[in-house]
């Protein structure tokens, strides 16, 4: 079985884009449609911003759901049997799914990146990176310390996430065979720093149509498939302010018998992820127009299963 993979803030590289808009004209129009939607330049963003730019969550996040919207649509999505992302990159799924539509994806991720960035400014908070360790010890220091784990990534990764205080504590008295390294982010996603964008977003996805999902779509608070097209909406407000439960996803794509993984650009991290978490299994970053013939192909030899 195939699974498609969409990453989360924080894989994105100055210029990412531009490969693909050279390589198809229509793939400019699209993303100028897109940016007409939210009044966001998300061909401006993909091409010519620099790092800092892009790093912009209230950029960075409908950037993101553009790019691996874009590529999608050149991808044969329909031989897939599971579709899953990473944070942000929940949104990009959901449309793979069917749940929403391109453009429902786009305006919700363009007011998740904005008012995620405006929480952020409430306070000092930030994230942490924790290598290695047991797990049940690092959870347990990160807590004792007044932070959250704000991602459980799996292959011995956890992301710690609060105030910046809580993180300097958590950093200072560490669990034994642990490697903290500070992440430059705005603040503490998927905490309940998170509560003022929680409300903004819940009260814009109550004007969004949804369907019921087409192929199996895992939900990052818990790794499992859902069922309906209102339980991905709800659950993709509720995960703004809720740990990101990666390594629960990718244990179900085991459980699911997934064979391959293609990851939709900026690609990259969670094929790395997965390499250490899903032996076995084939994976394909998809991150210019190059890497399409060897999608299809993989495609091809996977289908729906």
């Amino acid at each position: 079985m195939l699974a498609i993979l969409a990453p989360g803030q924080g894989s994105q590289k100055p210029g990412f884009l531009t490969p693909w808009i050279e390589a198809d004209p229509a793939a400019a129009a699209k993303l100028r449609a897109w940016s007409d939607l939210i009044g966001i330049d998300l061909v401006h963003l993909g091409t010519e911003a620099d790092q800092a730019e892009i790093t912009d969550t209230a950029n960075t996040q409908p950037l993101l759901v553009a790019a691996g919207l874009l590529a999608a649509e050149k991808l044969p999505v329909d031989a897939a049997g599971v579709v899953a992302g990473h944070s942000v990159g929940e949104l990009t799924a959901a449309a793979l799914a069917g749940i929403l539509t391109p453009e429902a994806a786009i305006e919700l991720a363009a007011v998740r990146g904005r008012e995620m960035a405006a929480a952020c400014d409430i306070e000092p908070t930030t994230m942490a990176a924790v290598l290695g360790g047991v797990e049940a010890d690092v959870l347990s220091a990160i807590e004792a310390a007044g932070a959250w784990p704000a991602n459980r990534n799996g292959a011995g990764q956890i992301v710690a996430a609060g105030p910046v205080a809580a993180i300097e504590k958590f950093t200072e008295k560490a669990p034994e065979r642990t490697r903290v390294i500070p992440l430059k982010v705005a603040g503490a996603f998927h905490t309940p720093h998170m509560a003022p964008a929680h409300a903004a977003l819940e009260t814009v996805a109550g004007e969004i149509a949804t369907a019921d999902p087409e192929r199996t779509f895992l939900s990052n608070r818990d790794g499992r498939p859902v069922e309906t097209g209102a339980q991905a909406l709800r659950q993709l407000v509720d995960q703004v302010t809720s740990p990101v439960r990666w390594d629960a996803c990718m244990s179900t794509l085991g459980e699911l018998g997934v064979t391959a993984v293609i990851e939709l650009p900026p690609a990259g991290t969670l094929t790395g992820l997965a390499k250490r978490a899903l032996k076995g299994v084939e994976r394909l970053n998809v991150n210019t127009p190059e890497d399409l013939a060897a999608a299809a192909s993989l495609a091809a030899s996977e289908g729906v299963q």
